[in-house]
């Protein structure tokens, strides 16, 4: 017999979520480039707001964030009663792993699809499935192939972290057609507002007429609110009414709501941080590639590098030479790409740091 208290089966096989490092040695500036948060910072609506709400911090929030929930379905032309708002789309994903999973069942994602999926899904004892994919982007028959009777939840980050690909929505309704009607399709949007191509959507339209897929968004990333953690989803009126049964009463605080409403509200700072990236990202893309490293594509706020495998120029060198020039980028080893780094695009003047950086590491200069 068991002295101690034990977690059901799954619990102990989780390799905890390591945030990106967010240190650089003393007395040197720092550029934290490693958790693909926005330079531009938060609207200075929503800091108007956060500043506002201090006034009441005697009071429980709205445990149904309904300013939030209607500033969301304002902006999209949604119904608000199909929104639920959490501690950051993280503990949305884990909503619905809870609700929709348990001990025997499999959540199926893409082969570096975001580590939550894995922690979510062996958090409830289901068990992970992960499908290949093909140049680093998710790959729908490979997906629909890893589908068994047991699947219960498949998960899409689109566009994906950390690879910054995507697949067309014709090719995520594909995915949605040949799943069973008892499966449940989580499309994790978080970089969308990011995406400027023709074939892209962020999943709205396939919720607002199917009942077995959700949207995932968050504030964390363009509306830079990540301190805050605020997400949302969009799903069916009888997958809402389910999660509100499971959640915590009172998930989002005051603050957040208010700040996120604002933030929701400020479509000219929106604007400005797409702006902002899209320069940058154009900019930043060839730069690095006329270093020699390799690039994926991206389509959101970040990119993944690829470093050569030769001694003193592997990712894990690139990235002890960036820290101690203060430029923290984040390792990939968790998603099983161990020779890259993922760079968010920052300010102007991060962006130069890191291309001049790396310039020098690869040219064999001291740090």
């Amino acid at each position: 017999m068991s002295l101690a208290p034990t977690p059901r089966p799954g619990i102990l096989s989780i390799d905890a979520y390591v945030p990106g490092k967010s240190k650089a040695p003393a007395g040197v500036k720092l550029y934290k480039l490693s958790s693909n948060e926005t330079p531009l910072g938060a609207s200075p609506h929503a800091i108007a707001a956060y500043k506002a709400a201090a006034d009441t911090l005697e009071l429980y929030p709205d445990g149904t964030a309904e300013k939030l929930r209607t500033a969301i379905a304002a902006r999209y032309g949604l119904d608000p009663n199909r929104i639920l708002c959490g501690a950051g789309s993280d503990e949305l994903l884990s909503l619905l792993a809870h609700a929709y999973m348990g001990a025997g069942d499999e959540g199926l994602y893409s082969e570096h699809g975001f580590l939550v999926y894995r922690i979510a899904t062996l958090a409830t004892g289901a068990t992970p499935v992960v499908a290949k994919e093909r140049n680093l982007t998710t790959d729908v028959d490979a997906m629909l192939a890893a589908v068994t009777p047991k699947t219960r939840v498949v998960f899409l980050a689109n566009p994906n972290n950390p690879t910054g690909t995507y697949i067309p929505f014709e090719e995520v309704k594909r995915l949605h057609a040949g799943l069973p009607s008892n499966v449940l399709l989580v499309l994790d949007a978080a970089y969308a507002e990011y995406v400027r191509r023709n074939d892209y959507a962020s999943g709205i339209e396939l919720v607002a007429t199917s009942e077995n897929v959700v949207m995932t968004r968050t504030f964390s990333k363009i509306h830079g609110l990540a301190n805050l953690r605020i997400g949302w989803l969009y799903a069916p009126a009888a997958i809402i009414d389910v999660l509100n049964r499971i959640r915590g009463p009172f998930n989002m605080n005051g603050p957040a709501i208010a700040a996120g409403t604002a933030a929701m509200e400020d479509r000219e700072h929106e604007d400005k941080a797409v702006i902002h990236n899209a320069h940058w990202l154009a900019k930043v893309t060839p730069a690095l590639k006329g270093l020699g490293l390799g690039v994926t594509p991206s389509v959101g706020n970040f990119v993944l590098m690829h470093f050569p495998d030769v001694a003193g120029k592997r990712a894990p060198d690139a990235d002890a030479f960036l820290t101690r020039r203060g430029i923290i980028l984040r390792r990939m080893d968790a998603y099983g790409l161990p020779n890259a780094l993922r760079l968010t695009i920052g300010s102007e003047e991060a962006n130069g740091a890191v291309i001049a950086a790396l310039t020098d590491f690869l040219a064999g200069k001291p740090a």
